[in-house]
């Protein structure tokens, strides 16, 4: 039990310092670093071995595979809040784009 506490814990600080990292530089206006940093292949490549070391390879594929099925709506997801922002702000930007996200992404999680 104390093994489990201490990995997830291990999970959420690595997540939080990407986070913190990318916010950094965002809030720096430096968005192209930030980017870097939110999508740097590293976070991809941790969950890839925290699912391999809890499930093995089929469940490594089957997120590689997840994850390109819905690139392209995340994506969708981005062009939408960059669209939105200049006309409804932050909030209602992000909102939309959630949901539209949100929509499109169960569609397709339910169709698989």
């Amino acid at each position: 039990m104390i093994g489990e506490i201490i990995k997830y814990a291990v999970y959420f600080i690595l997540g939080g310092s990407i986070v913190t990292i990318a916010t950094y530089f965002g809030s720096e206006k430096q968005g192209l670093l930030a980017a870097f940093f939110a999508m740097f292949p590293f976070v991809t490549a941790f969950t890839l071995f925290t699912i391999y070391y809890a499930a093995g390879l089929d469940a490594v594929s089957s997120y590689i595979m997840g994850l390109l099925i819905l690139t392209p709506v995340w994506i969708l997801y981005l062009i939408c809040i960059l669209y939105l922002l200049p006309k409804y702000g932050f909030w209602i930007s992000i909102g939309i784009g959630v949901i539209i996200y949100f929509i499109i992404a169960l569609i397709i999680v339910l169709k698989y």
